[in-house]
């Protein structure tokens, strides 16, 4: 068991049961880890697969009687609402968030990040539970900045590229753009949430991640998920590396994007769990402003580092550029760049993110290649023998 623990304000931090929702994906892994390792926090972890944290689940460890494993599938499972009254917090992880299928399955797009998430609002809202929902920082969209001239000076100044929760629009394309129906969606809920907050007194706090990266996260086509589908940008440049084949790059690579290491993210969500006096009634932007890169920029530097852990040589091709109708399909769109303001979460929650861009990848590259390389090489050759 863990020792005694304070809270920010001194405050003896109480064991609490959590309801995780999708506490078997990337985040809610390295979450329910944490809790674990760290915590006398109890999870009811919530989720179609349990695959990531299935050596959290095995028995004998000191935290077994503290996590159990729940396979529901949240769209129509009458066993949710009684786990939500059993809980004294609910964290909502559940959503489809790659962007491959915010063009393809535009409908379960918006169905599972907004539909789906209607039912736990409302079970945390009927039993006066407290709610930490995991939005998106693509509810931003584009940048006000996109809109001026390429040649104006206006693009450097921060105020209109800077994402802050409480001042930045969220402009998305047009509706032919289905990119944004996640966007839309993970917005919709919010302002549900926020709602609720308002008028029914729902104790919430609202989770924007910008890029998380680590170990876990996502899938690799062919070895633990499907040959065609196209995870983000992290696994989808790791499946490259790990081929030998060039990266591709999406119009050009030239968006822009911070990204954090998951450990860092994980400090600032634990500090939500059991600040709630500081977390209550606030949007949270998680990510690094000091690790911003374009994806072009983003590709040189996964090559340089999986080169160095690894032992291969740096190839001669490094990257392909491919259009955004090539590569996603028709009706996709982006945003120019991702930059958190972090003003709101230092002040509530005293956090700031340390891992640098260079270290992050390093970890997780580590992860990737000794997960994954040797069963990459047999897939290739079982797909040339075929």
């Amino acid at each position: 068991m863990a020792g005694q623990r304070v809270n920010l304000d001194g405050e003896a931090v109480k064991p609490l049961t959590i309801c995780m929702i999708g506490a078997g994906g990337f985040i809610g892994s390295h979450l329910c880890e944490r809790l674990m390792h760290e915590t006398d926090h109890t999870v009811m972890a919530i989720d179609v697969y349990g695959d990531k944290i299935s050596h959290l689940l095995q028995p004998g460890h000191e935290w077994s009687d503290r996590i159990e494993f729940h396979k529901i599938n949240i769209k129509h499972d009458p066993r949710l609402e009684g786990l939500v009254k059993m809980s004294d917090l609910v964290i909502n992880l559940a959503a489809i968030c790659t962007p491959a299928d915010y063009n393809t399955r535009p409908l379960d797009t918006i169905y599972s990040n907004f539909v789906d998430a209607l039912p736990v609002v409302q079970y945390c809202r009927e039993n006066e539970k407290r709610l930490i929902h995991f939005s998106t920082c693509e509810v931003y969209g584009k940048t006000i900045g996109s809109f001026l001239a390429k040649d104006s000076p206006l693009r450097n100044d921060p105020a209109f590229y800077m994402l802050k929760e409480d001042e930045t629009p969220c402009i998305f394309g047009s509706i032919d753009k289905q990119r944004w129906s996640y966007a839309c969606a993970k917005q919709l809920i919010e302002r549900l949430i926020y709602g609720e907050g308002a008028e029914n007194g729902l104790e919430f706090t609202i989770v924007r991640p910008f890029n998380w990266i680590g170990p876990r996260m996502d899938f690799i086509p062919g070895v633990d998920g499907p040959q065609d589908s196209v995870p983000r940008v992290l696994a989808c440049f790791s499946n490259n590396l790990m081929k030998g084949e060039p990266l591709k790059l999406v119009d050009g690579g030239e968006s822009q994007r911070t990204f954090i290491y998951i450990k860092d993210a994980i400090d600032a969500v634990q500090r939500m769990i059991e600040n709630p006096a500081r977390a209550n009634g606030q949007i949270f932007n998680v990510g690094n402003p000091n690790n911003e890169v374009t994806v072009r920029e983003l590709a040189e530097l996964m090559t340089d580092v999986y080169c160095k852990v690894s032992g291969n040589a740096r190839p001669e091709v490094t990257t392909v550029d491919v259009t955004s109708k090539e590569f996603y399909g028709v009706g996709y769109d982006d945003s120019d760049k991702r930059i958190p303001d972090m003003t709101i979460i230092k002040k509530q929650l005293e956090w700031e993110p340390k891992t640098s861009l260079y270290d992050l990848m390093e970890h997780t590259l580590t992860y990737q290649h000794t997960t994954y390389a040797e069963a990459v090489k047999k897939a290739m050759s079982k797909a040339t023998a075929t």
